[in-house]
């Protein structure tokens, strides 16, 4: 494919906008106590319920198309429904298996082949039909179901939280997932970022939803379709803003204002893990409304997929987006499409998705002692292939000459975790980092010095990275050094769920939000952390990811990103930590072009 950027700007890659796991009060069909053991089935008991006969939608005039988040939920009952979706390298197709357990049984059940190509769920699993006022169907379509999709409880005694992971993962060189529904919980079935609004009036209609065939034939599902009213009205921001100061003291912050101030908490930065583009969508979830008439942000899209808001926080120069809501709690305000303190937080019995991960805290002192690297698993880091892959001017740096930019991912398949401290000494600029290595009951037993960390003031940074992380290179078609980038140092966080099926494989990492794991710039110490499975990405509208190109010749050409370049760090495995990608470079001075053929069966740029 050949892509250039309008004006010369980067595309942007857009992950979705991801909401966290809710208190979900769902009321409708619901299975009021867990079934006897006695004469509890094989396998989950899987069942479509509606949480409400009605829901009310909005389309925005600015910003038209309606969301249709109709507030179904599919339930598990009998056990978990768990899924486990691999594949063996990108020469291989993604295969799916259900995971089957019963007490300390466990069996596996393969799915058919080709039923899922890739890991953002479950392709058309749900059908949805919508009928007018009159009676006439003014749409039919299926969607797709992201198992690990906000989700709760159904009933009071099921566990109090879901083992599952927070999201379908959506990076295009992701290896391997769970997705799972709890017993005893609910995942919505509405397909969220991945849905594209449709166009309806305003006025009344009747959905109705059901599990397509092949999923309930599959699975065991029964054919109860759930029919919900729907009221669709039409909205403008010029009416919201001129209702009063009530309407505007509650009406959403401008997603800058919910973020943070640039360049603080919500650090504009780390920003682009693909989440940018909901940065403007998505309502705010703050916990206090601003003052006076807030900045006039685009109309908001009600998105509620299935993994916490941090995952919607990368490195970019643009504030990391708030929180969807998930649809039972967003019904709360949806007279107003405005989320106020008394309606939304994290408290007992409710989580809105508002809260934001706390980094993971470094020790209160530097190590002391003799330095040793003991015999305990270590972690392994591996690069993905570049992506994300385009070509601009030099806005970001010279202007007139162009640039090759891309996005990078280098994640740990474990068995153990990257752990690295920063400590300061007062009036230095510079870090001294340190690696950790534990046991198999996490005591720490040992440490090394590993270089150093930096302030990075950069946009679009603006936080502690550790140096000699990863680097990048572009090498000529016979694979040889052609240009290095200058970037090679990182914060790191676990932005990307890469390989969620490795060995020991933590499906709730800690520091996913950048804004909290890595510091601020008079922190005295910093702790960064690359768990097992997750991977950290920095897209291509970042500062030092790109290469300049001006005077390359057009030509075949190989993106390296490389983990680890002088194996600073201790690893169980130094020899796997390069990823090629070809690209083709054409076009002329200031007008160049690439093109990214497939990477074995991953057609991604």
């Amino acid at each position: 494919m050949m892509t250039r950027s309008p004006q010369g700007r980067t595309n942007r890659l857009t992950r979705p906008s991801i909401a966290v796991a809710a208190a979900v009060a769902v009321t409708a069909g619901v299975v009021a106590a867990a079934p006897d053991a006695k004469t509890a089935e094989p396998t989950p008991k899987l069942s479509l319920i509606a949480a409400s006969t009605s829901v009310t939608l909005d389309s925005w005039k600015d910003d038209p198309g309606v969301y249709l988040d109709l507030g179904t939920y599919l339930t598990s009952e009998n056990g978990a429904f768990e899924l486990k979706v691999t594949r063996k390298s990108y020469k291989d197709p993604v295969v799916a298996t259900q995971v089957l357990r019963n007490g300390k049984k466990t069996t596996t059940k393969a799915l058919p082949a080709g039923l899922v190509k890739d890991f953002s769920g479950l392709p058309g699993f749900a059908q949805v039909s919508v009928t007018d006022a009159a009676g006439k169907t003014v749409l039919k379509q299926t969607e797709a179901f992201c198992p690990n999709n906000a989700s709760g409880r159904i009933r009071p005694d099921a566990p109090a939280q879901s083992k599952y992971p927070q999201s379908c993962p959506v990076n295009p060189f992701t290896l391997g997932s769970v997705w799972g529904v709890e017993n005893g919980w609910a995942s919505n079935t509405y397909a969220g970022y991945y849905a594209k609004p449709v166009q309806l009036a305003a006025g009344t209609y009747t959905a109705k939803i059901s599990v397509t065939k092949k999923y309930r034939d599959l699975f065991g599902i029964a054919n109860k379709p759930q029919t919900v009213k729907v009221t669709v009205r039409e909205r403008s921001w010029e009416e919201e803003e001129g209702s009063g100061s009530a309407a505007r003291s509650a009406a959403p912050q401008s997603a800058k204002s919910a973020a943070g101030h640039q360049g603080h908490t919500g650090h504009s930065g780390h920003g682009g893990h693909e989440g940018h583009q909901q940065a403007a969508d998505a309502p705010a979830a703050s916990a206090h409304a601003a003052h006076g008439a807030p900045a006039r942000p685009k109309a908001p899209a009600a998105r509620t997929t299935g993994a916490a808001p941090t995952f919607n926080v990368g490195h970019g120069p643009y504030p990391p987006a708030p929180p969807a809501l998930p649809w039972a709690l967003k019904k709360e305000s949806l007279q107003r499409q405005a989320f106020s303190a008394a309606k939304v937080g994290d408290r007992p019995g409710q989580t809105d998705g508002s809260r934001q991960a706390p980094g993971a805290k470094p020790n209160a002192k530097r190590p002391t002692g003799k330095a040793t690297v003991p015999d305990v698993p270590k972690p392994d880091l591996r690069s993905l292939p570049a992506y994300g892959i385009t070509v601009s001017d030099g806005y970001e740096d010279v202007p007139g000459k162009d640039y090759l930019a891309f996005s990078a991912n280098v994640w740990n398949a474990g068995p153990a975790k990257l752990v690295v401290d920063g400590f300061r000494s007062p009036g230095k600029e510079l870090m001294d980092a340190y690696q950790y290595f534990y046991d198999a009951k996490g005591k720490q037993v040992g440490y090394t010095p590993t270089g150093t960390m930096e302030w990075d003031p950069r946009p679009g940074h603006e936080h502690w990275h550790f140096t000699d992380f990863a680097s990048y290179r572009l090498l000529k078609a016979d694979k040889k050094e052609s240009v290095r980038s200058g970037k090679e140092a990182f914060c790191l966080a676990n932005t990307d769920a890469v390989d969620y099926t490795v060995k020991n494989a933590n499906w709730h990492p800690g520091n996913t939000d950048l804004s909290t794991a890595c510091g601020q710039e008079n922190s005295i110490s910093v702790r960064e952390v690359l768990d097992i499975g997750s991977g950290d990405t920095y897209t291509q509208d970042l500062p030092g990811q790109s290469f300049d190109i001006t005077g390359l010749p057009n030509g075949t050409y190989y993106i390296q990103v490389l983990a680890n370049p002088e194996n600073r760090l201790k690893e169980t495995n130094h020899k796997n930590n390069s990823a090629l990608r070809k690209v083709v470079l054409g076009g002329k001075k200031g007008a160049r072009t690439v093109k990214v053929p497939a990477h074995d069966l991953v057609n991604a740029n």
